[in-house]
C-alpha cells in the first residue's frame, strides 16, 4: 500500500514502449468539433477524457487547455500521449469546441519523448504570441528523473507549435541548476509590471524562478517555495487585487483534515502572498476531494466572473486514469484581507433517474472496528455504489496494519429502523485465501444487527452460505430483521498470531422490495447509538 503510488507509477511509466503510450491514438490534427455540454464534466461521452485543466482567456474566448488520458479500462497508469483544447465564448451556454490534439511531446520537441504529455499551460506574452510550458520526458538524459519543462510558442493557441528553446529545456534536474525533484506542473504569471515566473513542482517540492520577458530566459536563482501547507503538486498562480494567490493539490491527510482523509486522494488548498515568490500563507481549502485521486486547479476571469477548471472521474466509464475536465464558478469573499476564496460548490450535468434498488446502504452511515480507518483507504467508499476491477486503496474499506487483529467489523447505521433480509458484499485482496500476510479474503464472515430489545448484536438466520471468493459480490440471504445497525464480522485468515488485513470493495444491504433509494444527507451526523 505504498503512499506514493504515483511514483511509481511515473518510474514504470519512464521505461514504457512508445508504442504502448500511444496505442489508439487518433490521426495527428485531428479537426475541430462542436460539443454541447449541458453540466460537468464537459466531455462526458467517454470518447474522449481530459486532464489537468489550464484555462486562459484569448480573442475574447476562454480557453481551456487539458491533457488526454487514453487508459484502457481498469488499467492504472497515466496514458497521455497528447494535449486538446476546449473553447467557448459562454461556459453558461454549455457550447464548446474542442479540438481534439493540438500537440505532442516528440512532435513540439525534438529532444523529448513520446507520449507523457503531462499538465502544462499556455499563456499569452507581451508580444502577443502564445507560449506553451509543457512537462515532457527527456530522451537524452542521464537525470535519474528525466521529465524536464519545455517551452513551445505558436501565433494561435491551436498552433502550430514550435520550439521556444531548441537546445532543450529551461527547466530539468540538470539546468537551470541541479535539483532532486521530478519537474513537472508549470505555471507561469506575467505580472502587472510585465515581469514573468515561473512555479513547479510535486511530491510535495515546489520551486519558483523569474524568467526574462522573451518568456524563455531563465533569469536570476531558483527559490523554494514554502508556506504552502500540505502541497502535493499542481501549482496554480494568479494575481488579483495586489494579492498574489496560488492554488494546488494538497493531501493533508487524517480523520480530522479539512482537506482529505485518504491519502491518495487531494483536495484544492490555497495560499496567499504580497510578493511573487512569498512569504506564502495557508489560508485553506477551495475544492473538497473529487471522485478521481488527483485534483488539478486552474482558475481563470472571464467577462467579470471568476471560473476553477478541474476535473473528476465523472465521464462515462471514466475512473482515476481516465479523467474529465470540469468547470465550476469560484466566487469571493471580499469583506476580508486578502479577499478570501468561498468553497468551491461543484456541479454535474442531469444523470439518469434513479432506479427503484432492494440496496438501503446509501442511506446509512458507515463505520468500522477500527476506525479512524488507516489513511490509504476510505469507508465512504463501502455504499458509493462503485466497484472497480483494479481499484486503489481509497476505493474501499480496509484493515491492514503492521498487525492485523484476528477479527474486524463494518456497521451501518440508520437514522431510523429498516427491515433487511439480505446483503451483498465484494471483497478485495492482494494475497490468496489462508495468507497471514498482505490482503486476503476472510476465513468466515457472518451479518448481525442489532436487537433493541436484547439491547445486544445478534446473528441473522442465514438461509444461503456465507462466500468468502472476491472479485465479485457474495450474497447472503436472511429471515427478515428490523433494525436500525447491521454488522458484517469478518474473521480473519493467517495462523497463530499472524493474520492478514481484509478489505471490501463495497456492501450492500437488502431490503425486503425494492424502493427509490435515498441517500443520506452529508450535512446530518451519523447516530451515535444503534437503539
Amino acid at each position: 500500500m505504498n503512499r506514493y503510488l504515483a511514483g511509481a507509477l511515473l518510474a514504470s511509466a519512464l521505461t514504457m514502449p512508445a508504442c504502448a503510450q500511444d496505442a489508439g491514438q487518433p490521426a495527428p490534427h485531428a479537426k475541430a468539433r462542436s460539443v454541447t455540454a449541458p453540466g460537468n464534466p464537459i466531455l462526458a461521452e467517454g470518447e474522449y477524457y481530459s486532464t489537468d485543466p489550464a484555462p486562459f482567456v484569448a480573442d475574447d474566448k476562454l480557453w481551456i487547455l487539458a491533457g488526454r488520458d487514453m487508459a484502457p479500462r481498469d488499467v492504472n497508469d497515466f496514458i497521455m500521449p497528447e494535449w486538446q483544447l476546449l473553447e467557448t465564448g459562454d461556459p453558461a451556454s454549455g457550447k464548446w469546441t474542442h479540438y481534439p490534439e493540438v500537440a505532442r511531446p516528440h512532435d513540439v520537441f525534438a529532444w523529448a519523448e513520446e507520449g507523457r504529455a503531462y499538465a502544462g499551460q499556455i499563456v499569452q506574452g507581451p508580444d502577443k504570441r502564445f507560449y506553451f510550458y509543457a512537462p515532457v520526458i527527456e530522451k537524452d538524459s542521464d537525470a535519474p528523473d528525466r521529465f524536464a519543462i519545455g517551452v513551445a510558442v505558436a501565433d494561435s493557441p491551436t498552433g502550430p507549435w514550435r520550439d521556444a528553446h531548441p537546445q532543450g529545456p529551461i527547466v530539468s534536474q540538470r539546468v537551470p541548476v541541479a535539483n532532486n525533484i521530478q519537474n513537472i506542473d508549470p505555471t507561469v504569471l506575467i505580472d502587472e509590471d510585465g515581469r514573468v515566473y515561473l512555479y513547479w513542482g510535486t511530491f510535495g517540492q515546489a520551486r519558483s524562478v523569474e524568467l526574462e520577458r522573451d518568456m524563455v530566459t531563465v533569469k536570476g536563482r531558483e527559490h523554494t517555495v514554502e508556506g504552502l501547507e500540505g502541497f502535493f503538486e499542481a501549482p496554480w498562480v494568479f494575481r488579483r487585487e495586489g494579492t498574489y494567490y496560488m492554488l494546488y493539490a494538497a493531501n493533508k491527510a487524517g480523520p480530522g483534515s479539512e482537506c482529505t482523509p485518504a491519502v491518495y486522494h487531494a483536495c484544492i488548498a490555497y495560499a496567499t502572498a504580497t510578493k511573487p515568490f512569498g512569504d506564502w500563507t495557508y489560508r485553506g481549502v477551495v475544492l473538497d476531494p473529487v471522485s478521481s485521486t488527483t485534483s488539478h486547479p486552474g482558475a481563470v476571469a472571464f467577462k467579470g466572473q471568476w471560473y476553477l477548471a478541474y476535473h473528476t472521474a465523472d465521464a462515462k466509464e471514466g475512473g482515476h486514469f481516465r479523467r474529465s475536465v470540469a468547470l465550476d464558478k469560484m466566487e469571493w469573499d471580499d469583506s476580508v484581507t486578502p479577499a478570501r476564496i468561498r468553497k468551491v460548490v461543484t456541479t454535474r450535468r442531469p444523470g439518469p433517474a434513479p432506479q427503484p434498488t432492494r440496496n438501503l446502504a446509501a442511506s446509512a452511515w458507515a463505520t468500522a472496528s477500527n476506525s479512524p480507518v488507516p489513511v490509504q483507504y476510505w469507508i465512504a467508499a463501502l455504499n458509493d455504489g462503485v466497484t472497480k476491477a483494479s481499484p486503489l486503496p481509497p476505493d474501499m474499506w480496509g484493515s491492514w496494519m503492521p498487525e492485523n487483529p484476528e477479527s474486524q467489523w463494518i456497521e451501518y447505521r440508520w437514522d431510523k429502523p429498516v427491515t433487511l433480509s439480505g446483503s451483498r458484499i465484494w471483497f478485495w485482496n492482494d494475497q490468496p485465501a489462508g495468507s497471514s500476510i498482505g490482503v486476503a479474503p476472510p476465513a468466515s464472515w457472518q451479518i448481525e444487527y442489532w436487537d433493541k430489545a436484547r439491547r445486544a448484536w445478534r446473528a441473522v438466520s442465514a438461509t444461503t452460505p456465507y462466500g468468502t471468493e472476491p472479485g465479485k459480490f457474495q450474497t447472503v440471504a436472511f429471515a427478515p430483521v428490523t433494525t436500525r445497525c447491521l454488522r458484517a464480522v469478518m474473521q480473519a485468515s493467517g495462523k497463530g498470531d499472524e493474520h492478514a488485513g481484509m478489505a471490501v470493495q463495497e456492501w450492500e444491504a437488502l431490503g425486503d422490495e425494492e424502493r427509490l433509494p435515498t441517500p443520506r444527507s452529508a450535512a446530518v451526523p451519523a447516530p451515535e447509538a444503534c437503539d
